[in-house]
Formats: C-alpha cells, structure tokens, sequence
C-alpha cells in the first residue's frame, strides 16, 4: 500500500464526511431541542404505563439519543419497568442511524420504513415477552440513578444544563469522527480488497452477515451504529443484515444495565437474549425478501 493510495483514501473520506456536517448540525439541533423538552415525562409515562410498557419503550426507542436506553436500564434495575419494555427500549434504539441517514439524504420513505419496523419490532417482541414471564414476580432492588456514564462514552447525550447549540456542536464532532473513521475503514476496505469480493462476503450468505452486523451492534458506543449504517449505504449490508445489528445496537443502555444491576447472570441472559433476537429478526427479514 503507497503513500499515494493512502491519502487518496483520507481525502475521499474527508471529504465525504465534510458533506455531512451540516446536516448532522441542524439534525442534532432540533434533537437536543426535542430531547430536553421531552426526557422527563417520557420516562415518567414509561415508569408508570404497567402493561403497555413496551408500547411506550418502542416509541421512546425511536428517538435517536442514547438517553433513553441508558434511563431504561436504570428502571429495570431498579424493578419499574418489566423485562419487555426494557427489551423493546433496546430493539428499537438505534442511535446515529437517523442523523446518518438524514445527512446522506436518504429518501424519507425508507427512513419511516425503517423506524416503523424497529418500533414493531421492540413493541411486538417487548410484549411477547412480557406474556411469557408474567406470572413470575416481578425482581426487585433499590433503583440506582448512573451519572455520566453517556458522557464516558463520549455521546453527550446526558446533558440537560447549557446552551443546546453547543451540545448539538460537541454531539456533531464525535459522530463526525465516527464518520469519518467507518469511512476510512470501508474505504480502504474496498480499495484494498475490492468492492466485489466484500460485497460477496455478506451477500448469499445471510447467516453470517446478521450474525456479524449484530455482532457490530453489541459494541456499546455510537460508532456501532454509524459503521453499520455506512456499510448499509455502501452496499455492503442487506436489510436484514443492517436491521439485526441495529437492533441489538442499544448505545450505552448494556453499560448501564451492567454497571446498575447487580444481578450478573440476568445481565448475560438479557445480553444473549438481545443477540439472539437480533439474529432471529434478521433472518426473518432476508428471508421474506423484504427491503425498505
């Protein structure tokens, strides 16, 4: 590999990911404008929705902010909220993937599609889950309130004080370097190895591809969500490939459930639990051929 293939590589990556910023600046904008208004009384009404739990969890998921699955974690282990609606948080969350889509002007209609399939995803299987375990008692604990947990994984989502365009500038960065470094990657990737043989790597191979792209999606931080977006828009990923890493893509919310809950072995159960679905809908959605 030469100097020049090299900076060829940076600059096509530099520039690609300049393109974005200022889309990714007013998307994260009216997010952080959005996120402080509505926070507090969405997981107040999650707290206290009782069977309609994972209704409430898919929705909220729905927002891009790693907030949500983070203040999800935390209520579960502080037995307020059942394990569905915990698990439809999760199913749906899906991190960077909207300001992602929106600043590579995605059309809108594959944009709806594709949260709507999260949320019911994360509703359906939140409540399935909930019928299965509802005649065991629900765990309890003393609920335990994490503090900048968000903020060490550098998402910045957990700031409620201070001026919304900084936040929106600071959240900007750090997915911009994200960007930038899942486009570096898939650019080298593709450079070095070729398009075709990457692509062939995932494609007639649905198995491997949902068990790896959900694999990605375990990685606890914003850039799981970006390089499985990156390589979905790249050509890379199927449908059901992107959705099943998306899926198990929860941001900080498996960090805060392991650091709040004291329960070891629950932790790793819901964590392979999560995998497993993820697989388990990805599958099934190569193998209905669906495509958003």
């Amino acid at each position: 590999m030469n100097f020049e293939f090299i900076v060829e590589i940076v600059l096509d990556a530099a520039m690609d990911t300049l393109k974005l910023v200022p889309f990714l600046f007013i998307t994260y904008l009216v997010m952080e404008y959005l996120e402080r208004k509505t926070e507090e009384k969405t997981i107040s009404t999650l707290a206290g929705v009782g069977r309609l739990g994972p209704l409430f969890g898919a929705a909220a998921g729905v927002v891009p902010q790693c907030g949500f699955s983070a203040a999800a974690a935390s209520l579960f282990s502080g037995g307020v909220i059942s394990l569905g609606s915990l698990m439809a948080v999760f199913l749906s969350t899906s991190d960077e993937m909207l300001p992602v889509f929106i600043s590579s002007a995605v059309p809108i209609g594959t944009i709806i599609r594709i949260l709507a399939a999260k949320f019911l995803i994360g509703a359906v299987t939140g409540l399935v889950i909930d019928a299965v375990i509802r005649g065991v008692k629900r765990l309890q604990g003393k609920e335990k309130h994490i503090h900048d947990l968000c903020e060490a994984e550098h998402c910045g989502c957990e700031e409620e004080e201070g001026s919304i365009f900084l936040s929106a500038l600071t959240h900007t960065l750090h997915i911009v370097l994200f960007i930038f470094i899942a486009s570096l990657v898939i650019g080298g990737l593709v450079e070095g190895v070729g398009e075709d043989v990457l692509t062939g790597l995932f494609t007639g191979r649905p198995l491997f591809g949902v068990v790896t792209a959900s694999l990605i999606g375990l990685i606890p931080n914003c850039a799981a969500s970006v390089m499985l977006t990156q390589m979905y828009l790249g050509g890379m990923l199927s449908a059901g490939q992107m959705i099943a890493g998306l899926l198990v893509g929860a941001g900080v919310g498996l960090l805060v459930l392991f650091r709040t809950n004291r329960r070891l072995k629950e932790n790793i159960c819901i964590l392979l639990l999560l995998f497993a679905l993820g697989i388990f809908w990805g599958m099934l959605i190569e193998g209905l051929g669906i495509a958003f």
